[in-house]
């Protein structure tokens, strides 16, 4: 049976300026390395928690065309202890934030930025009372 999530990869363009978000900004660390067949840099695995990760595959060369309401991946969502708090965090990094932090529908707070490649990321304060906490 499925256990859970492992992963979320993401093909990057400009590995250190991936890392510089995920492990500088975001505080997630980097957990190990793997080299193609030929000993080149492939994948950077960052831990995001135990057994989770985010992996960053380097080459990344052209990014798609958004198309207006594209059917497959959305967006990332990170769970926060404090929107006001990780907002805040972000702004002193240089990240700007496409939503300032405001509550949703399902009562959570929650606002949004991109990765430097564009991937949009949710950040979400769950609300004991939001649908998530009750499922």
């Amino acid at each position: 049976m499925i256990k859970r999530i492992g992963h979320l990869a993401f093909d990057v363009a400009d590995m250190e300026q991936s890392l510089n978000f995920y492990c500088g900004v975001l505080g997630f660390k980097k957990a190990f390395s793997i080299e193609d067949d030929q000993g080149n840099p492939w994948i950077e695995y960052i831990k995001v928690t135990e057994g989770q990760f985010i992996e960053l595959f380097y080459g990344g060369q052209n990014k798609p065309q958004r198309a207006e309401h594209p059917i497959g991946f959305s967006h990332l969502c990170l769970e926060v202890d404090s929107i006001k708090e990780i907002a805040a965090h972000l702004k002193k990094c240089g990240v700007t934030l496409d939503v300032e932090p405001l509550q949703g529908k399902d009562h959570n707070w929650q606002c949004w930025a991109k990765d430097p490649d564009g991937n949009r990321i949710e950040f979400m304060e769950l609300h004991p009372d939001s649908p998530q906490m009750k499922a």
